[in-house]
């Protein structure tokens, strides 16, 4: 019972890693990038709209589902150290929770929150920006390359197992 959990746990956390590294994959190699190229005012509303739209979207159960399962299948590893793929689930687990997931909470929701705080019309709104887009985007490439790797570990536990 406990091999046909993580089985399916290693799945879903494979898929939802992969899910989650394409969309910051996309915003670290074009859509922040675009974003940057149009006039702050109009950058910083359409970044607070996606903001807003993001955390009423499928996108948050997917981000707080897999980190659960994660999680679990770091915890389940040390359980069954034993097992073929156990270094894999762990590794994949605190890559995840540590490189996505708390790169996401302590980094880029505080400046996602400074930007929602933000008047795009203000005089300040260029400098804001300008630093938003620098170090946001900094962070996000930590959030990719963090997905991808713990995405290929989950795939390469179930090739072990």
């Amino acid at each position: 019972m406990t091999g046909m959990l993580i089985h399916l746990l290693l799945w879903v956390c494979a898929l939802g890693c992969a899910l989650i590294a394409g969309l910051y994959f996309a915003f670290s190699t074009f859509i922040m990038t675009a974003l940057g190229r149009i006039p702050a005012p109009a950058g910083i509303a359409a970044m607070q709209a996606i903001n807003a739209v993001i955390q009423r979207s499928l996108f948050m159960p997917l981000f707080f589902g897999t980190t659960l399962a994660a999680l679990a299948l770091a915890a389940l590893a040390l359980w069954r150290w034993a097992d073929a793929g156990s270094a894999m689930m762990l590794a994949g687990g605190l890559v995840y929770f540590a490189g996505m997931f708390l790169c996401t909470v302590v980094f880029n929701v505080p400046l996602n929150n400074r930007l929602d705080a933000a008047d795009p019309q203000s005089d300040a709104a260029q400098e804001t920006w300008t630093r938003y887009l620098r170090v946001w985007t900094r962070w996000n490439h930590v959030r990719t390359l963090a997905s991808s790797l713990a995405a290929g570990l989950f795939v390469l536990a179930l090739v072990l197992r």
